[in-house]
């Protein structure tokens, strides 16, 4: 069973090549033990089965995992590469990244008849609960408005 894309039903503990296919060959008993220290705090969580990926090792679950159990399953792995456990970071759940392009916004701003600044853009986009973590990739064009029209010369 394989997913196409990130999913928050994965954990991703990233490591070197090497470690993770040493890791890898004992998968179906490092399965039964994540499974048995997952029991141990009590979570409903069960890990299905693990694979090597470029980034280290994914571990994918039943369910959408809790920080206990990305705790959890973060100290077996550290604990089972015990001469390598400095070679391996934080476990963590797979990141996606969206972009938005913003092509609709008005330049001439209605009070102030005047172009509307990177400044103003930005604190609208601040000041808005949707906006939430979202960072501007680019400034936006610079964009010229002719004098005799509405019209915008890019």
């Amino acid at each position: 069973m394989t997913t196409k894309g990130p999913s928050h039903k994965q954990v991703i503990i990233p490591m070197g090549n090497d470690i993770a296919k040493e890791f890898i060959k004992e998968s179906n008993s490092h399965v039964t033990n994540i499974n048995c220290a997952l029991k141990a705090i009590k979570s409903n969580m069960i890990a299905d089965f693990i694979c090597v990926d470029n980034k280290g090792i994914i571990v994918t679950t039943n369910n959408v995992v809790l920080s206990s159990d990305l705790q959890e399953i973060k100290k077996y792995v550290k604990n089972s590469l015990s001469s390598n456990a400095d070679k391996v970071t934080s476990a963590r759940l797979p990141q996606s990244k969206s972009y938005l392009k913003i092509v609709g916004i008005s330049f001439i701003s209605k009070k102030t008849n005047s172009h509307i600044t990177l400044d103003e853009i930005e604190d609208v986009l601040k000041n808005n609960c949707i906006f939430n973590n979202i960072v501007l990739a680019s400034k936006p064009h610079v964009i010229k408005v002719s004098p005799k029209s509405d019209m915008a010369i890019i």
